[in-house]
């Protein structure tokens, strides 16, 4: 089955692809598709969410063949702007690792990056923390409970309620696997595309951390901090995001509100 893929903007001379965070779906970038109805927009379910919750199973190897599949296809010149947060820039760097040739700019912030292999410990109460999170994922609490840990406004409680119903349980499993237990791709140190490495000020110490492993590896890459924000910033503070996305892709200087990673 091919993802569910909203595009607009075919006259545009460039494409920008825009990927989710776990567990959400293309609506989360609804702000940005208004902002930048200058370009090409690509934004895809990802395998198991949304409007794609048939198309299994997940993995973020495979998330990421389909979305090279969809640049090379649909996207202008068979190649895009990456955008994605947190399971969708761990799908990009996996793009990077294996077809860097898809990307121009890439704009990736909050994702997870470990250098080095889990323990069986570490594995085992991953599967004990998902039994748990299981019962209660449907209900309004802990939906609301979630929106409020990524600091997505009410208005968004319809789709985020919409996306938390559409995985199932099963899915839920991979979906977590993937994202928690995702190593550093081979390859990343010959990506030599422009990349903007980003974290929320807010983020947990583990995704700053990522951001500085991957400021090392990449070999042209600019890190860059929100201050005060968290890890769906791109719906927090879709004012700066929207600048900092538009001046990274065009090549113009950051807003000033940032801090650069050193």
């Amino acid at each position: 089955m091919n993802l569910y893929v909203e595009e607009m903007g075919q006259e545009n001379a460039e494409t920008i692809v825009f990927l989710h965070g776990g567990g959400m779906a293309g609506w989360m970038w609804k702000k940005q598709v208004e902002a930048f109805k200058d370009y090409h927009l690509l934004i895809p379910d990802l395998p198991e969410h949304g409007k794609s919750s048939d198309v299994k199973p997940f993995t973020i190897e495979g998330a990421a063949d389909r979305i090279v599949d969809l640049i090379r296809t649909r996207a202008k010149g068979g190649r895009a702007h990456l955008v994605g947060i947190s399971l969708g820039a761990q799908i990009i760097l996996q793009i990077l690792s294996k077809a860097p040739e898809v990307a121009d700019h890439v704009l990736i912030s909050g994702m997870l990056v470990h250098s080095t292999p889990h323990t069986e410990t570490f594995s085992k109460l991953l599967d004990y923390l998902i039994k748990v999170y299981q019962p209660v994922k449907d209900t309004d609490f802990f939906i609301k409970a979630n929106m409020r840990a990524y600091n997505v406004p009410k208005n968004f409680f319809n789709e985020f309620k919409e996306s938390t119903y559409l995985i199932k349980l099963e899915s839920l499993n991979r979906i977590l696997h993937e994202n928690t237990l995702f190593q550093m791709p081979e390859g990343l140190k010959h990506a030599d595309v422009p990349v903007m490495v980003m974290a929320g000020g807010k983020e947990y110490k583990v995704i700053k951390e990522s951001a500085q492993d991957l400021m090392e590896v990449l070999p042209n890459a600019t890190g860059i901090t929100a201050p005060k924000l968290g890890h769906v910033w791109n719906i927090e503070n879709l004012d700066l995001f929207n600048r900092v996305l538009r001046r990274w892709i065009m090549d113009e200087n950051l807003p000033e509100e940032v801090s650069f990673i050193k």
